[in-house]
């Protein structure tokens, strides 16, 4: 959560949100367009890359398993946010199948998960 955090504030900072946009008022979500969407877009892949790999990486065993789990509990709190935060269909279909489990699994295989 704290690396989504430090992501999104980056990356609004190089693409900074549109005239008019406030992030606590969901009726200028409108206002965002798919340049807008990838940063948080990459804050939920990222996170979700690196949780995989420090998973895989700490487990002992059953490296996929851990790493998996931790893309699981990420993949909730996407949904949970898909949910409350409104956004285009498209872009919750791409961040939903894109950002949580595969990239987990890119970070599970990374640490050593599936040998």
């Amino acid at each position: 959560m704290i690396l989504n955090d430090l992501l999104l504030g980056l990356m609004m900072k190089i693409l900074p949100p549109p005239e008019g946009f406030d992030p606590q008022v969901f009726s200028t979500y409108h206002l965002l367009q798919a340049e807008h969407l990838m940063s948080p877009f990459i804050a939920h892949a990222v996170p979700s890359l690196i949780g995989g790999l420090l998973a895989a990486l700490i487990a002992a065993n059953r490296k996929m398993t851990f790493a998996l789990v931790v893309g699981r509990l990420h993949l909730l709190g996407g949904m949970a946010a898909a949910y409350m935060v409104p956004a285009p269909t498209w872009f919750v279909v791409l961040d939903l199948g894109v950002a949580y489990l595969p990239m987990v699994w890119i970070g599970g295989k990374l640490g050593g998960g599936g040998r």
